[in-house]
């Protein structure tokens, strides 16, 4: 369930500093530890660097099965990487850094397991072998570094490749090292047949390559620009549905969507385009096609396996998903009143804006799932594209969050810049500050995002644009806030619409929680467990809210503490 903990032996004693699971109670204060809760012994991250630990890789790992960070670096560690790490062990891991120690054997195939692995630090050890080609598949593997090893054989197709992070290992080659040598030496006529040959068909293959890449970008262009159904028209008539919804083909799904005409489309967003499915019983689905994924179709087939379980009244159901060729369709549940973000920024016919009980409800609603997501879910799900876009609002305005687990279906982005603006870390106005320099997802970093959501619900602006700004101020909608708050102006945000109808304390206490999530420093920042408690405790007096037994009991989440935290920063 996630728990774990180590005994730390005293540097001042004379035996070797060793690492031992016990059972002893909270670790979450003990350095190095980071916890999804301070109150669960479920562990985040742990950074044991430079402690001096001795012996074999630590086999009480095993019991850390929520963990996503790992840092053992600069230690005395030995013996070998288990061969099960990923698949047993800490199959979550986001960074792995086994750096500086004296780990001996091969890099075990089953790091190509590791599908989440973002940084994989293994250098300045005694590692021997070749590097598992399996780790090219990992989509989201950044950097790899195995310098100052004994490894051999060629090295793996990755992005980006930095040569030092493969210097002083004799045996290694091919990109950024030095080219591969033939086993066989050839003779001058072979070299010379073989190189111009080769030529030949560089030159073809590069000529190709450009004239494919050009059809490709028109191709995608008109795709873009009249939002057709040409992809459907591809699949029609495709036995490729690997799980219906109740009896429902893939068939069915083209009829449902007059295959997938763009009339029906009801949103588009960076994880994909949403169709309404009309039944012939006259209910609803919603249909996402998934943006191109390089997924296989075991791996996409395992992401839905465990998508599917996640239940939640504040979360959209998954009730399905098929393959088809390459398009990945998934179903939903539909929600009548569409996407939150519509909802807040239109004015209807007759000039009013959303209510006030209306919004703090779809506050409470949506920080309900997201805490259960970070807190009670299993395995624990960070959202990483939080906005007031992915929450749905039903034919009662009830709040359920989507596209959550999505972020780690999309394409590997280009570049750190992209990563940072669209990439799977949000989108622009909702990225947490930290995402720019540790590239990085956390549970603080959805709790920054879910805190921009809360300031457009009490503000009604958009997160990039603040119409109630002076027109030279050029900052979002975070640092606005920022800017009033310092100036001791805050209640100057809250939209003029909510103001004067009885509810003024309220909506200072709401803007308060929101200005908490959104504080620059990550450690600062309370829990999304926090944050629910919060605004549960605000809208107490409109009775819509309902007793939980899917989270711990609240520790601090009350007035004293959000005024604390407020007026420390």
């Amino acid at each position: 369930m996630g728990f774990c903990s180590f005994l730390f032996i005293p540097s001042s004693s004379s035996a070797p500093v060793t690492a031992a699971v016990v059972v002893c109670g909270s670790i979450c204060k003990f350095s190095g530890v980071e916890c999804w809760h301070p109150d669960e012994n479920k562990v985040l991250n742990l950074r044991l660097s430079n402690m001096g630990l001795e012996g074999q890789f630590p086999s009480g790992l095993e019991n850390c099965t929520s963990m996503t960070g790992l840092d053992l670096s600069s230690n005395n560690l030995s013996g070998l990487i288990p061969a099960d790490l990923c698949t047993r062990r800490i199959h979550y891991v986001t960074t792995l850094d086994l750096s500086s120690n004296h780990f001996s054997g091969e890099i075990p195939m089953d790091m190509g397991n590791c599908s989440y692995l973002n940084a994989l630090s293994l250098q300045h050890n005694q590692l021997s072998g070749s590097i598992p080609q399996t780790l090219s598949q990992l989509s989201r593997l950044t950097s790899l570094n195995v310098a100052d090893n004994s490894l051999t054989g060629v090295i793996p197709r990755l992005n980006p490749n930095i040569s030092s992070n493969f210097a002083n290992n004799r045996g290694l080659c091919g990109p950024p090292l030095a080219p591969c040598q033939p086993t066989k030496k050839k003779s001058n006529t072979g070299v010379i047949i073989g190189s111009a040959v080769g030529g030949v068909l560089f030159t073809t293959v590069t000529v190709g390559v450009i004239l494919f890449i050009c059809l490709r970008r028109v191709s995608v262009k008109k795709e873009k620009d009249v939002e057709g159904n040409k992809w459907a028209k591809n699949i029609k008539g495709t036995k490729g549905a690997k799980k219906s919804v109740s009896k429902m083909k893939l068939s069915d799904l083209m009829k449902a969507t007059n295959d997938f005409n763009k009339e029906t489309i009801i949103g588009i967003g960076r994880t994909g385009t949403m169709y309404k499915a009309t039944l012939p019983d006259g209910s609803f689905l919603t249909v996402k096609r998934l943006q191109d994924s390089q997924h296989s179709e075991k791996q996409f087939e395992s992401e839905m396996a465990t998508l599917g379980n996640v239940r939640n009244k504040n979360l959209v159901p998954l009730l399905g998903f098929c393959v088809a060729k390459k398009e990945r369709l998934l179903v939903y549940g539909h929600m009548a009143k569409g996407t939150l973000h519509d909802q807040l920024h239109q004015v209807d016919a007759k000039g009013q804006t959303m209510e006030w009980p209306i919004r703090l409800k779809i506050g409470i609603g949506s920080a309900r799932g997201l805490a259960w997501l970070h807190h009670n879910c299993n395995p624990r799900i960070l959202h990483r594209n939080i906005s007031s876009k992915c929450i749905l609002l039903d034919e009662d305005y009830e709040p359920r969050i989507s596209d959550f687990g999505l972020a780690r279906l999309m394409n590997p982005v280009d570049t750190h810049l992209s990563t940072f603006v669209n990439g799977e870390f949000g989108d622009l106005g909702y990225v947490a500050p930290e995402y720019a320099r540790t590239l990085v997802a956390t549970p603080k970093g959805d709790v920054f995002s879910f805190g921009v959501v809360l300031l457009e619900l009490v503000t009604g602006e958009r997160p990039t644009h603040v119409s109630s700004a002076p027109e030279s101020f050029k900052g979002t909608l975070v640092d606005w806030i920022t800017y009033l708050s310092n100036g001791s102006l805050l209640q100057d945000a809250i939209d003029k619409s909510l103001i004067g109808k009885g509810c003024d304390g309220e909506l200072l206490q709401f803007i308060k929680v929101a200005c908490a999530c959104v504080l620059s420093a990550p450690k600062e920042r309370p829990t999304m467990f926090e944050v629910y408690q919060l605004l549960r405790a605000i809208g107490e007096g409109y009775h819509f809210t309902t007793d939980d037994d899917i989270l711990a009991p609240p520790q601090s989440a009350d007035a004293d503490y959000l005024d604390e935290l407020i007026v420390a920063h």
